[in-house]
């Protein structure tokens, strides 16, 4: 494994691509990072994921490679990210960031859309669900459905 130095162009490019990707839309995928917490969360996380590559054992140093590398990265940005948002909608986002939001138009067959006007995480059992409250655009109804959450 190269070694992972702030200081480090490959380093650097690594950083600077990933909050690049996660901090814009592409198309389908939407960013979950609310812009307020996105300056705090490059500090916090670049710092965090350089404490973590600095700590490594040298033998541990010999088996990460650059997917370990991207993928610990990514998983320090949501971690950290997770206890800069404000609100528990936000933490859902980044729990389960391609999942429907507050504010999405949902189709609905044999009937008009619906937004979804709120959401929250319940659990049954041994199975986690995406509750969302929707309201119908045309007639004003207010209607609840659930999700399945991956494990």
């Amino acid at each position: 494994m190269k070694e992972l130095d702030p200081e480090t162009v490959e380093s650097s490019e690594l950083v600077q691509q990933t909050f690049a990707y996660w901090f814009k839309d592409h198309g389908h995928i939407r960013s979950p990072f609310p812009v307020y917490i996105q300056p705090l969360l490059k500090q916090k996380a670049t710092n965090a994921f350089f404490e973590w590559a600095a700590s490594l054992d040298p033998k541990a140093k010999d088996e990460v490679n650059d997917v370990i590398i991207g993928e610990k990265f990514e998983e320090i940005i949501f971690q950290i990210a997770t206890k800069l948002v404000a609100t528990e909608d936000e933490k859902i986002t980044l729990l389960y960031p391609f999942l429907p939001r507050i504010g999405d138009k949902i189709e609905v067959k044999n009937s008009s859309d619906s937004i979804i006007t709120d959401r929250m995480i319940m659990s049954e059992g041994d199975h986690s669900f995406l509750k969302v409250k929707l309201k119908n655009e045309e007639t004003g109804e207010v209607w609840e459905t659930k999700f399945e959450l991956p494990a």
